[in-house]
């Protein structure tokens, strides 16, 4: 015989506590549950806590917030650069933003000028032209003087004057990029030689302002008579004019020889963003865009323009002839370093033509070295240092600015 379990009273009794176990089983479990995720969340607030106040310390430390906090925030999408960051700086300068201009007397420094007065204005650059017009040399004091001077000058600036290489480095300061262009030397040396006796097209009296000392035998002696019979002007010391714009203030830098040449060829492969040769200037012009386009942008198409030819065929010298061939002989021999220097510039300009594409035109020099026989003249000894003269032989004009 069969029980009917299902109506037992028996089995009615069990039956709830069976379900209460099973329930109060169920309860604790989701208790413990719980209980971990709670331990778990409690965990993760202290570490969370524990991290912000890390960070804190570190950003008041470091001024700025540790990087893992950065990348939470942006993980989580609330984070912007400016709350990162701070707001971004006004202005980005360009590079190089301080620029030197030691502009070599007689080498079309006037003509670059005028170009830079004119993008200057155009490009919203500050350009500081000296106004001091004789003094290429200068005391320790008075080089620290110039140096801080032209490191304060709002940036980005282009500062030119007619001074020999300045080493800030030497004075810890800051040191700026140089340019410069120089030209074949005996050119140069006449150029200068017939300026300063008759001035060029803008006015043939305005020479007198220059050299109101110059005496009628002085301004009208012979260029041919000046070099044969070896007048000052036209013997060393003063011919060695070029090299010293890029050897430096050393005493040793006005002396003719292989020591002044050599460290000026190592400044220029040191400092020298670009020395260019005045025969090939547009081609100049074109690389100082290229290189320095926040200040030369646009400054081609300005010297090719007709206002600006117009200004420019003012600044030729006059009364200008060219010596004997015995005098050329003289010269070029007198002058051997400078020539060494020039071609060296030039071989670095056409290489640097090169590595950006544009041909060199090959041009031989004004005055080839073949026809100049070695007449192994005797030239005077260097002056001291104390002795030099060099108040009214910088070629200078009257104006601030250099002929060409």
């Amino acid at each position: 015989m069969m029980k009917n379990f299902s109506n037992s009273p028996l089995h009615n009794n069990q039956t709830p506590n069976h379900i209460r176990d099973w329930n109060n089983k169920k309860f604790g479990f989701l208790s413990a549950v719980l209980l971990r995720f709670s331990l778990r969340g409690y965990g993760f607030c202290m570490a969370s806590l524990f991290i912000f106040c890390f960070g804190s310390l570190f950003y008041q430390l470091n001024g700025g917030p540790p990087n893992i906090l950065l990348d939470i925030r942006q993980y989580l999408g609330e984070s912007t650069y400016l709350d990162d960051h701070g707001p971004p700086a006004p202005r980005v300068l360009p590079f190089p933003s301080q620029v030197v201009y030691n502009r070599v007397g007689k080498c079309g420094s006037r003509t670059v000028v005028i170009l830079l007065r004119l993008l200057a204005e155009r490009h919203q650059f500050n350009l500081v032209s000296s106004d001091i017009h004789n003094k290429t040399r200068l005391t320790k004091h008075e080089q620290v003087d110039l140096m801080r001077n032209i490191s304060n000058i709002p940036q980005p600036f282009l500062y030119t004057r007619h001074v020999h290489f300045l080493n800030f480095t030497r004075f810890r300061i800051e040191q700026p990029v140089y340019i410069n262009i120089i030209r074949d030397p005996i050119n140069r040396f006449l150029s200068n030689y017939f300026f300063r006796r008759f001035g060029d097209w803008r006015g043939e009296q305005n020479h007198l302002i220059r050299t109101p000392g110059m005496k009628g035998d002085e301004r009208y002696l012979d260029i041919n008579v000046c070099i044969l019979e070896n007048y000052p002007e036209c013997s060393n010391p003063r011919l060695f004019y070029i090299i010293p714009y890029f050897c430096g203030q050393h005493p040793q830098c006005r002396e003719p020889g292989q020591w002044a040449l050599e460290r000026a060829k190592q400044n220029v492969l040191e400092n020298f963003l670009i020395v260019g040769i005045l025969e090939e200037l547009e081609d100049v012009l074109l690389l100082l865009e290229r290189l320095l386009p926040h200040y030369f942008t646009d400054v081609l198409n300005i010297y090719k323009s007709p206002d600006y030819r117009k200004m420019g065929n003012m600044t030729g010298t006059v009364r200008k002839h060219t010596p004997t061939l015995e005098a050329l002989q003289v010269l070029y021999h007198r002058m051997r370093y400078e020539y060494d220097f020039y071609n060296f510039i030039r071989d670095q300009f056409h290489l640097m033509k090169k590595k950006i594409g544009l041909k060199s035109v090959p041009r031989p020099p004004s005055h080839q070295a073949s026809f100049l026989r070695d007449l192994s003249l005797r030239t005077p000894e260097p002056l001291d240092e104390d002795e030099e003269l060099e108040t009214d032989l910088e070629d200078d004009d009257w104006l601030g600015v250099c002929g060409s």
